[in-house]
């Protein structure tokens, strides 16, 4: 493979490749100042009230202030105009790191149990959706979840909202939070599949490979978020080689998380190395201080050269719910892309 990137040179290459981001938050990446200005507007008093606060407030220190942080930018979330707002935001802040195609997970059961109706949300995230392809050349496809430590109840009333609500940009069907057994979930998962949804859910983050397991056994998994427990379990990784499930992975998120000690010692490089098809995600970018071009360079002092982050690209566009003529566009554009910036180590990426 080609050798490591002067740091003028790879920030060239990661700004110029066409990207997708297929596991990121909606509510996950709400800016402060979006917080800020959504809680004034709800009168919400039981978080920092000037935006200097909030913004050391999304400061991150451990996982249990993420959950804090994450759950009251849920709450600011109301009507319609809410959710359009904070969609619009995603929409350009996607732009801004050259993707072009994002696959959103939305939290659905959490604006259930609030007493949001599924309608409204819907209502607000597809009005950004449109305006977002006709202004920016982003699309945005949605994934509703619900947190797994919720329960069958929270399950079944997600995804009867989803199935009821659900515009046809809705590409799938999660499911995330606190990694617990997922066999309790497979009737759930049928629903979403008989109707048409991929199943898309959080495992092996946390809960070892058992959970990597049972999502592709119980959910039927197409794609894993996050999976990185799956190098613990050398059939497992050949079980995902082998079937070539795409393997959606955040490197500092799961620092953030603890899931990782330190970024130096993230398996990613190892996952491609086993023959993973690996995507790279930014999850919650703001709450984690991060956004997709970070995580490419992040790969990248990972040890990855202009080659594989070039692969990355193209393994996102592979793993996503794109249609067949567009993937192969945007698979075009990425091979030009690399081929102007000199990386030649291309085999494969147009299959």
């Amino acid at each position: 493979m080609d050798s490591l990137l002067a740091p003028t040179d790879v920030d060239a290459l990661v700004r110029d490749l066409p990207k997708v981001e297929l596991h990121v938050h909606l509510e996950g990446s709400m800016p402060p100042e979006v917080f800020f200005e959504l809680a004034t507007a709800h009168g919400l008093t039981d978080v920092p009230t000037s935006l200097e606060a909030l913004r050391d407030w999304y400061a991150f220190t451990d996982f249990p202030h993420f959950a804090d942080v994450y759950l009251a930018s849920v709450r600011t979330l109301r009507d319609e105009d809410d959710f359009a707002l904070l969609a619009s935001v995603v929409a350009r802040d996607l732009a801004r790191h050259n993707v072009r195609y994002a696959e959103v997970h939305v939290s659905l059961y959490a604006h259930l149990v609030r007493g949001v109706p599924a309608a409204t949300v819907f209502a607000g995230i597809e009005r950004a959706r449109l305006e977002a392809e006709r202004d920016l050349g982003v699309q945005l496809r949605w994934i509703p979840d619900f947190p797994a430590d919720f329960g069958v109840e929270a399950a079944e009333r997600t995804i009867a909202a989803t199935l009821e609500h659900g515009p046809p940009s809705v590409v799938g069907f999660g499911v995330g939070g606190v990694e617990t057994p997922l066999e309790q979930y497979t009737h759930v998962f049928g629903r979403a599949r008989a109707a048409g949804l991929a199943s898309l859910p959080h495992a092996g983050e946390q809960g070892g490979p058992i959970r990597v397991h049972e999502a592709l056994d119980a959910l039927r998994a197409e794609r894993i978020g996050h999976g990185i427990d799956a190098l613990q379990d050398p059939e497992l990784v050949a079980r995902l080689v082998d079937e070539q499930i795409p393997v959606d992975v955040s490197p500092t998120s799961n620092v953030c998380t603890r899931a990782v000690d330190r970024i130096e010692e993230h398996p990613l490089p190892s996952m491609l190395d086993a023959g993973l098809l690996v995507t790279l995600n930014s999850d919650d970018p703001p709450m984690f201080g991060t956004d997709l071009t970070r995580e490419y360079r992040t790969a990248h002092t990972l040890g990855l050269d202009a080659a594989a982050l070039v692969r990355l690209a193209a393994n996102g566009v592979h793993a996503s719910y794109l249609g067949a003529a567009r993937r192969r566009a945007l698979l075009r554009e990425i091979d030009g892309v690399a081929r102007r910036h000199g990386v030649d180590a291309l085999s494969g990426v147009l299959v």
